[in-house]
């Protein structure tokens, strides 16, 4: 890969991580376009490791709640907000962590195609607008249950599947489930976290293990640039959909599926 083509899809992936907009079919896209070809899983799963880096700094007060709700949980406390958020937090990694190990290979190999991610895109883009249409919006993220965590962690596990969007979904099952916007997409990029960690440990694990040459000065630029501009994308996230809402992503969505037709098929 040149320096260019590791900036540009560095910046694509920072800007459609933490958008509802699926980070994947932007990577599938934009090589396309370029007449690029695949930059492969390890560089996906390098940038990726670049917004973990994003969440973590702009919500480093969450997290390290969390961290403290994880020492309480230890000691037995399972009722106080910090310990029940961690708690919730834990469940909703458990689905997509135990579908990755089992599936990921299958997915990688079977579901990484322009016609799957055109699916994805246009289904759950549909879902997303009629959830922050018709649902009510008066639930905070200090109220979850157990059983919202479930539900949006099977939602995160989905995300698997090229095109869905990790954050478009979980987004529109919090808010399918009544959480404010805001509380939903919180929610949303709290959970990143163990999972991208997860993720991008196993794979660098493998690779390690294969004794395959890796370019690591490119990897670290692309976790550079990723990291950078995922930062950028959450604050400009946050401020957006608590005011305009999911609409505009939505129908985002819809012309990027539409794009990746006339483009590819």
């Amino acid at each position: 890969m040149t320096t260019l083509q590791i900036v540009v899809l560095a910046i694509v992936q920072g800007l459609t991580e933490f958008l509802p907009v699926s980070s994947s079919g932007h990577l599938v896209l934009v090589p396309a376009l370029a007449g690029w070809a695949d930059q492969g899983l390890m560089f996906d799963v390098a940038v990726h490791m670049g917004s973990l880096v994003a969440v973590c700094i702009f919500f480093r007060h969450d997290i390290a709640a969390l961290l403290r709700g994880g020492l309480q949980l230890a000691r037995g406390n399972h009722q106080d907000v910090e310990p029940r958020l961690t708690l919730a937090i834990a469940l909703a990694t458990a689905p997509a962590a135990i579908a990755g190990l089992l599936l990921a290979g299958w997915i990688e190999e079977n579901l990484r195609s322009p016609v799957v991610v055109i699916f994805q895109l246009s289904v759950f883009g549909i879902l997303m607008a009629l959830a922050d249409r018709y649902a009510p919006r008066a639930r905070n993220i200090t109220n979850v249950t157990l059983r919202d965590a479930l539900l949006i962690g099977l939602a995160q596990a989905l995300s698997l599947v090229p095109g869905t969007s990790r954050s478009g979904i979980t987004i529109t099952v919090g808010r399918a489930l009544g959480f404010a916007r805001q509380d939903a997409a919180r929610f949303s990029f709290l959970l990143s976290a163990p999972i991208i960690l997860l993720a991008g440990g196993y794979k660098t694990l493998l690779l390690l293990l294969s004794g395959v040459p890796v370019a690591w000065l490119d990897l670290a630029l692309g976790v550079l640039v990723s990291a950078v501009v995922a930062y950028l994308s959450i604050g400009f996230f946050m401020r957006f959909v608590s005011k305009i809402g999911l609409l505009p992503f939505a129908i985002y969505r819809l012309l990027l599926a539409g794009a990746i037709v006339y483009v590819l098929l």
